[in-house]
């Protein structure tokens, strides 16, 4: 009986573990996008329409947008993900900046390529250029309207879908 006793009690915690190891978890996803740490890379363009991994609709050969590496996404939906709430990309190339927001993720990009909707990569090159090297981009967080805040003001309102 006693080997019982033991195994219910050992049962009986596991969940209370899982949840705990949860609630120390859960905070350390926003803990990993590296907002406003300049990275060296490499931008490329996309036009793909249709639902971006926000899960909102998007359309890379008209609107402003960008997608991002695999490697920066930490959720297992990525419609939940804390690069969906409110985070962009100021990318700066030759003296031209454009910040555009995160709405793809760019399952092909290490994680200091980025992948630029077409206007958006329009305002830093041609398009005939195809790749741009030796650009600098970091992620910022942005408000409802998609203006950048600077680091100490809160995201307030909706995300824009």
């Amino acid at each position: 009986m006693r080997v019982i006793g033991t195994n219910l009690r050992i049962l009986a915690g596991a969940p209370l573990a899982a949840a705990a190891l949860i609630a120390l978890t859960a905070g350390s996803a926003s803990a990993a996008i590296p907002v406003n740490k300049p990275m060296s890379g490499k931008a490329t363009y996309y036009n793909d329409a249709g639902y971006g991994a926000c899960g909102t609709r998007i359309n890379a050969s008209d609107q402003m947008l960008v997608a991002v590496s695999h490697t920066w996404w930490t959720s297992a939906n990525p419609n939940n993900d804390p690069l969906c709430k409110g985070i962009s990309v100021k990318v700066t190339y030759q003296g031209k900046t454009v910040t555009v927001p995160v709405k793809d993720q760019c399952p092909s990009c290490d994680s200091t390529h980025i992948d630029l909707s077409q206007p958006a990569f329009a305002k830093l090159a041609p398009l005939s250029k195809g790749v741009i090297n030796g650009l600098t981009w970091q992620f910022v967080r942005s408000g409802a309207n998609g203006k950048t805040l600077a680091l100490s003001e809160p995201v307030t309102g909706s995300t824009i879908g």
